[in-house]
C-alpha cells in the first residue's frame, strides 16, 4: 500500500477539495484539454510541402497525415525517379503504421496522468510532451535518408548530388524548390504539449504540498503558501 500510496500520490481530503476545489480541478482540466487537441489532430494534416518544378507552373503539392500522404503524390514520384530518389510511401512506414495507436495511446497516458497525485505523472505525459519534436526530427531523418541514398542508375543521376531536403522552409535541388511547413495538426500537437507542461506546473502546486504532508515530511516554502491560503479562504 505504501508503493502504491507513493506512485499514485495521497487523496485529496474532502474539506481540502470543498475549501481549494479549483486548485485541484485546474491540473485535469488542463490535461483534458490537452488530450482532446492531441486526439483532433489525428485528423489534419502534421505536414505540408509544396514543390516547384518547371514543368509544373502551378507547382505540386502533398500533405502528410500521420498514418497516410494526400495530394500529387505520384507525380512527385515520377520526378523524384527521374534522380534516383525512392518514392514518398516508402518513407516511416512502420511510423504510420503504428501512429493512430500510437497517439490514442499517448491521450490515454495524459488521462492517466490527472489520477496520479505525484511527481511520476510526468513519465506518463513526456511521449505527449515530446512528440511534435519527435515527429518533426523523424521526418527530418527520412527526407535526409531518402536524399542521401540516390540509385546511381537513374536516368538523371550523375547531374545531381545527393542532398537533404528541409523538413522546415525553402530548399533547392537542382532546378526544383521545395517549400515545407508544418500542419494545422502539427500545431494541435504542439498546443497539447505546452498545455500538457502547464498542467505539470498546476499539478506540482496543488499535489506536491498534499503529499508532503501525507508522508510526514518538512512543507516546504510552496506547502506553507498553499496552507496559508486555505486558512484566508477558510476565514
Amino acid at each position: 500500500m505504501a508503493l502504491l500510496s507513493r506512485w499514485f500520490g495521497p487523496r485529496i481530503p474532502a474539506e481540502e477539495l470543498r475549501r481549494s476545489g479549483w486548485r485541484y480541478a485546474l491540473p485535469t482540466l488542463t490535461l483534458s484539454l490537452a488530450r482532446i487537441l492531441l486526439l483532433c489532430s489525428l485528423f489534419l494534416p502534421y505536414w505540408h510541402m509544396q514543390l516547384q518544378a518547371p514543368q509544373y507552373p502551378n507547382g505540386l503539392e502533398i500533405s502528410a497525415y500521420v498514418n497516410y500522404l494526400e495530394g500529387d503524390v505520384s507525380e512527385i514520384d515520377g520526378l523524384n525517379h527521374y534522380i534516383g530518389m525512392r518514392p514518398l510511401d516508402e518513407a516511416a512506414e512502420f511510423e504510420r503504421t503504428t501512429a493512430v495507436w500510437l497517439i490514442i495511446a499517448m491521450v490515454l497516458l495524459v488521462e492517466g496522468a490527472a489520477a496520479v497525485h505525484s511527481k511520476w505523472a510526468v513519465l506518463l505525459v513526456l511521449p505527449a510532451v515530446l512528440f511534435p519534436i519527435g515527429f518533426l526530427a523523424d521526418l527530418q531523418f527520412w527526407l535526409w535518408s531518402h536524399g542521401q541514398h540516390l540509385d546511381p542508375k537513374a536516368p538523371l543521376s550523375s547531374s545531381v548530388k545527393p542532398f537533404v531536403p528541409p523538413a522546415l522552409g525553402i530548399g533547392t535541388i537542382g532546378q526544383f524548390k521545395t517549400i515545407a511547413s508544418v500542419g494545422l495538426g502539427w500545431w494541435l500537437a504542439a498546443a497539447a504539449s505546452i498545455l500538457t507542461i502547464a498542467a505539470l506546473f498546476l499539478h506540482r502546486r496543488a499535489y506536491k504540498p498534499l503529499f508532503d504532508r501525507t508522508l510526514g515530511r518538512a512543507a516546504g516554502p510552496d506547502a506553507l503558501d498553499s496552507i496559508s491560503a486555505s486558512a484566508v479562504e477558510a476565514a
